[in-house]
């Protein structure tokens, strides 16, 4: 039995080999334990410092494929982790060993012919060493299909879909790929497209009318696998705004109320006391409330069977969207398997955009770095897998340059505090910063308190900008008078957790934490394996130079449109206008007013429309919002099936909700 699997190699590109089961995967398999060096194993290797040398066995176990981690690092099957266990891998599946994110397909030899026969599977996530940013697998540049033998490759889109204004469905068939036809549809398959499609359902529009494009079978794949990178694991609460539950409309019971009544059930009245008064009293009298992050993934599982989310998920990633001659859309997508891309078309009236951040940011000096020495393992970014580092730190001790101050930076200081812990070699952090911030964001008599160089406030953004009156202003604000509110509003910025504060000052007291400002001038090698950073100090007077064994890069995400090809096509096709943010212009119910089409209409949703007329457009909270204001717009033109959600139809919605009863 033979299996051809499918990753990307920073160096060589996109990788095809076919293998004879079982087979092993690491980065040295030269040195195979003693166990398995009689077994005739097919050998592929991974060049990582992250993969151990004999790290996993792919093995072909009653009639399936089976993934058998051997590492101490673990591997992932899609989003879960596993070590030491073996886990069978369906249809559809990826398995991640250290940066690679790998798909199985067998090959089966047909009886009538010599042809190879493949099964489709997953995509491979691209990690492109020779970007600024790590890509987005919605925006990975991918090979096309092999075109058949004696006609030239066709490329895809083809050249008269990316230049009609209005492509006639006529044209689509035309083409021999497979188009489908629905009424409305969701582009990202991510959390934006997952509140937006609730509420569809919610108001009553019935399953096969909405179909969801994305590459993740979980709508919150991509987030849990940032959560888990930057250490917020499925136990650790969440750092960013959870006022609001994506699996629950209405918003009653939050998840705080929900793990109370759970506390109570296991008769810890105590605890279960402690937690509503923690939201009753917050954030003045105590910590801001946050749920744990497993909590929420396990709450928007249920929602998702209760929706159908999986009947409506089609698999394949956006390459292009036009208008069509008919008042509709028509998105051209293609299906990545296993040396293939498979295209298809889809045409829908009513058209929703929510792909989430284009990118990971990643410091330029840094990338430079990691591109002129080939060094992936020293210099990391928060939102990569890094765990090597601080397993390292663990066992041997050492120095860490962290960059960036928000909540990611207060999360990887958290994780590398409880490294120091475990250990009894001695670990310091060196909190690099370009500048002091003596004074916080101030948006008329309040401010923003600041202690020892963070910037406190449980979220982002003022609450007031979710519901209340900083909402309605921004609303009602010119693009550039809400490019101004949000400069003062926004901000990088941590919850003000007393177990966090402490954390600083302890740090600050014995010695093991220690702050820096300046400008980084040049990265590079330092002795040892480690590396050495450069750092022009704030008035330019002195030069003083740092050597750490690890420097993690928690700058955030990248928020540029026009770095996602989608995106950047479509504002330069339709000469799309940007808002003072630079973002994607939208209406106040989140409408794309130049792509009105006849009786077609384009929302869009999540950070390509910040600067618009909403702050927190990331947060859970922001995008139900989002969700809710389109789907209300549409109510309103009375043209769909959408009805309205009045008092009574809502009560009876949150009843089925809360019987987990089909919308």
């Amino acid at each position: 039995m033979q299996v051809r699997l499918c990753w990307d190699d920073p160096v060589n590109g996109e990788q095809y080999p076919v293998f004879t089961l079982p087979v092993a995967l690491g980065r040295d398999l030269d040195r195979m334990p003693t166990q398995h060096e009689n077994q005739s194993l097919s050998r592929a290797l991974l060049p990582s410092e992250q993969v151990s040398r004999f790290h996993a066995l792919l093995l072909y176990e009653n009639d399936q494929l089976v993934l058998e981690d051997r590492s101490k690092n673990g591997s992932c099957v899609n989003s879960e982790r596993i070590q030491g266990q073996k886990r069978a891998l369906n249809p559809g599946d990826t398995f991640t060993i250290g940066p690679y994110t790998i798909t199985a397909a067998l090959v089966q030899q047909e009886v009538d012919d010599d042809e190879t026969q493949i099964h489709p599977t997953d995509t491979t996530i691209s990690e492109d060493p020779s970007s600024t940013v790590i890509i987005d697998p919605e925006d990975s540049p991918e090979p096309e299909s092999p075109a058949p033998e004696g006609r030239a490759k066709a490329s895809f889109p083809p050249p008269e879909f990316l230049s009609a204004d209005q492509i006639s469905i006529q044209t689509l068939y035309l083409t021999q790929d497979p188009v489908e036809e629905v009424e409305y549809l969701a582009l990202g398959g991510g959390l934006g497209s997952f509140c937006w499609v609730d509420a569809l359902r919610i108001y009553g529009l019935p399953l096969e009318k909405i179909a969801v494009l994305g590459l993740e079978k979980k709508c919150y794949g991509r987030y849990e696998r940032l959560c888990q990178n930057s250490q917020i694991p499925p136990y650790e609460r969440l750092r960013s705004s959870s006022d609001s539950c994506p699996d629950n409309f209405w918003g009653w019971p939050g998840y705080a109320w929900r793990e109370a009544w759970r506390k109570i059930l296991a008769g810890d009245f105590v605890q279960a006391a402690r937690l509503l008064w923690q939201v009753f009293s917050e954030p003045v009298l105590s910590d801001t409330y946050t749920p744990q992050s497993g909590k929420v993934f396990a709450s928007l599982d249920r929602e998702a069977a209760r929706i159908g989310w999986e009947q409506m998920l089609r698999y394949g990633r956006v390459r292009g969207i036009r208008k069509t001659n008919d008042g509709r859309y028509a998105v051209a997508y293609s299906i990545p398997s296993a040396g293939q891309r498979l295209h298809r078309y889809l045409v829908a009236r009513y058209v929703h955009l929510a792909t989430g951040y284009p990118a990971i940011r990643f410091l330029p000096d840094l990338q430079e770095y990691r591109l002129t020495y080939n060094d992936y393992k020293t210099v990391v970014n928060a939102y990569e897998a890094h765990d090597h580092v601080y397993e390292r730190l663990e066992q041997q001790g050492g120095t860490v340059v962290v960059r960036g101050r928000g909540i990611v930076a207060s999360r990887v200081m958290q994780r590398l505090y409880e490294a120091r812990q475990k250990q009894q070699q001695d670990i310091k952090i060196i909190h690099l910063l370009r500048y002091p911030k003596t004074e916080g964001n101030q948006f008329g008599p309040v401010r923003r308190p600041i202690e020892n160089q963070w910037e406190f406030q449980p979220f982002n953004w003022p609450k007031a900008c979710w519901s209340g009156d900083l909402r309605e202003i921004l609303e009602k604000a010119s693009s550039q008078g809400r490019v101004a509110l949000l400069k003062d509003w926004g901000g990088s910025t941590t919850p003000a957790r007393q177990d966090w504060r402490h954390l600083i000052d302890l740090g600050l007291r014995e010695g093991w934490y220690a702050i820096e400002y300046g400008q980084v001038t040049r990265v590079e090698p330092g002795s040892s394996g480690r590396v050495m950073i450069h750092i022009r100090s704030q008035n330019f007077e002195a030069q003083m130079a740092v050597e750490a064994d690890f420097i993690v890069d928690a700058t955030g995400l990248e928020a540029d449109v026009k770095s996602n090809p989608l995106y950047h096509d479509l504002i330069d096709h339709y000469q799309l206008p940007l808002n003072g943010s630079g973002r994607l212009q939208v209406t106040n119910d989140f409408e794309m007013r130049e792509m009105r089409n006849g009786l077609g209409r384009m929302y869009a949703a999540g950070v390509i429309t910040l600067g618009g007329p909403f702050a927190a457009v990331d947060s859970f909270l922001g995008l139900q919002y989002a969700a809710m204001r389109s789907v209300d717009g549409l109510a309103y033109e009375g043209e769909t099936e959408i009805k309205h959600l009045n008092g009574v139809r809502s009560t009876l919605q949150w009843f089925r909700w809360a019987l987990n009863k089909t919308p």
